[in-house]
């Protein structure tokens, strides 16, 4: 089905986190004019707001970016049973066996990267493989160079509910992510979705 420009610029707006109209009539091939009026009827609808941010001399630019209705069209995957299910493991079985469920989670995603990295050799070629595959199972994953290092970038979680009530599961990503990139990198976590960021963001540097 093909998307609206509604729809693609709210799918430019997750991914980035906040864009002008000028960016957005680029991305979408219209006219600035377009671009507002298509930023007007989102305002409207209350899936984005705006703020203006100074840089420099000039009139400040105005940034948009999604609201929470906004952010609520890119839905955790079936969010409610997985709290349910974790909050009864907990209750019935004890911190002890959701450990070892993430752990079991833990081992079978890394072995399914190692598998799909196994011919990889380069750092970009590993972080293209594993920002293909985070994007095929719902993270809207993305890399690019910053200063001398890498990051990888999650716009969106499908778990974010089960992370938001077990971290495990967010330590458990990024064991894998060191394990995966290897020893000759070190790898932090710089933005964190369930700790009011837009997104998770990784910074892969290489270690002197």
């Amino acid at each position: 089905m093909q998307k609206t420009p509604a729809d693609r610029i709210l799918m430019l707006l997750k991914m980035r986190g906040e864009v002008t109209a000028a960016l957005i009539a680029i991305e979408l091939g219209i006219t600035k004019e377009g671009a507002r009026k298509q930023l007007l009827n989102l305002a409207n609808q209350g899936l984005i707001e705006s703020y203006a941010r100074s840089e420099g001399r000039g009139r400040p630019s105005t940034y948009y970016c999604l609201s929470a209705l906004g952010l609520a069209k890119f839905p955790d995957s079936h969010a409610d049973i997985t709290v349910q299910l974790l909050q009864s493991i907990k209750q019935l079985l004890g911190e002890n066996a959701l450990d070892l469920l993430i752990s079991d989670r833990e081992s079978k995603v890394y072995e399914k990267y190692r598998k799909a990295l196994s011919a990889s050799k380069s750092i970009e070629s590993k972080l293209d493989i594993i920002a293909s595959k985070r994007t095929e199972e719902g993270y809207m994953a993305e890399w690019r160079k910053d200063e001398g290092s890498y990051l990888l970038i999650e716009n969106h979680c499908p778990i974010c509910a089960a992370a938001t009530e077990c971290q495990g599961f967010c330590r458990s990503e990024l064991h894998n992510f060191q394990q995966l990139i290897g020893p000759s990198y070190s790898i932090v976590r710089i933005e964190y979705l369930i700790e009011n960021g837009s997104r998770c963001t990784y910074r892969i540097t290489e270690r002197k």
